[in-house]
């Protein structure tokens, strides 16, 4: 298959080109950087500012899909012009992405977009699927901005939409972070520990994200997270066995708040996320447990 990524140097984009070109599939990269890109990945890069222009037009021609995972970094201290880089990203760059794609004489014939499990904002141990609507705080009115632009890719396009929740990478996110108190021994749950964190295994992720690309049947909304999401104490505890540390010292949230301000919500709140689509698509899971998926992250 051709197919474009934008996003392509982050976390989850050099894996997935890395998976593309792994079975023969032919991959142009969008990139703010499309020598570097090029060079590192090994693939033909154009150059894209996703907020302020149009895609090229020879990165989508002819391309049987587009993924599209570039936008601004969630995972930092937030104030105005960082909380407005990061709608900017989404919404602008979709935007433009989707309005390049009506543009494109064939157009693609799929469109899979990043989203994330902050669509549907703090819900308690409810188990929520993708037939939940979206939360009324601040990051879920992003997630939900940023899929309304992606809807308007639906006329003439198979579109899916990849609602991500925590992804088990030790090289970056959210487990590189937690893993410096851990392996001092000084880990532990944060605030409460009920919170729910619904996460994936990177593997699982890609793996979903090939299906959006393979499968017909993939339209819409679908969860990627593994189907036992854990509490933040789960976490804490299956993290602090995988590393054979202990991980018995509780980080107050005052702390957290202190140190990430407005941003500590990701870690304080929580979603129940499940893969309901996943599941009824047939998808199955390479990492459901969360020991042996930490295990395998960690080597």
């Amino acid at each position: 298959m051709n197919v474009t990524v934008s996003g392509a140097t982050g976390r989850v984009g050099r894996h997935l080109v890395a998976a593309l070109k792994a079975r023969g599939d032919d991959v142009v990269a969008l990139s703010r950087d499309p020598d570097k890109a090029g060079e590192q990945l090994g693939v033909k890069a154009y150059a894209w500012d996703l907020k302020n222009e149009a895609v090229p037009k020879e990165a989508l021609l002819a391309r049987d899909a587009v993924v599209h995972l570039a936008g601004e970094d969630v995972g930092q201290r937030w104030n105005k012009e960082i909380k407005a880089e990061i709608l900017d990203s989404r919404e602008k760059g979709t935007r433009n992405m989707v309005h390049s794609i009506f543009e494109t004489k064939p157009r693609p014939k799929t469109f899979v977009c990043a989203s994330a499990a902050g669509y549907y904002g703090d819900r308690g141990s409810e188990v929520v699927d993708e037939a939940e609507p979206s939360g009324s705080d601040w990051l879920s009115e992003v997630v939900a901005r940023w899929e309304r632009q992606a809807e308007t890719a639906k006329v003439g396009t198979r579109l899916v939409i990849v609602r991500t929740g925590i992804v088990l990478d030790a090289d970056g996110g959210a487990l590189a972070k937690m893993l410096p108190p851990f392996k001092a021994g000084v880990g532990g749950p944060i605030g409460s520990g009920k919170q729910y964190m619904p996460w994936i295994h990177l593997d699982d992720l890609i793996g979903i994200y090939l299906a959006a690309i393979d499968n017909q049947d993939f339209h819409g909304p679908i969860n990627a997270s593994a189907p036992e999401p854990a509490t933040n104490k789960g976490f804490a505890k299956a993290l602090g066995h995988a590393i054979k540390r202990p991980a018995l010292a509780p980080v107050p949230g005052i702390a957290i708040k202190a140190m990430y301000g407005e941003m500590s919500q990701i870690v304080l709140k929580g979603v129940r996320m499940v893969p309901g689509r996943a599941a009824e698509l047939g998808y199955e899971f390479q990492h459901p447990d969360l020991g042996e998926a930490l295990r395998s992250t960690l080597g």
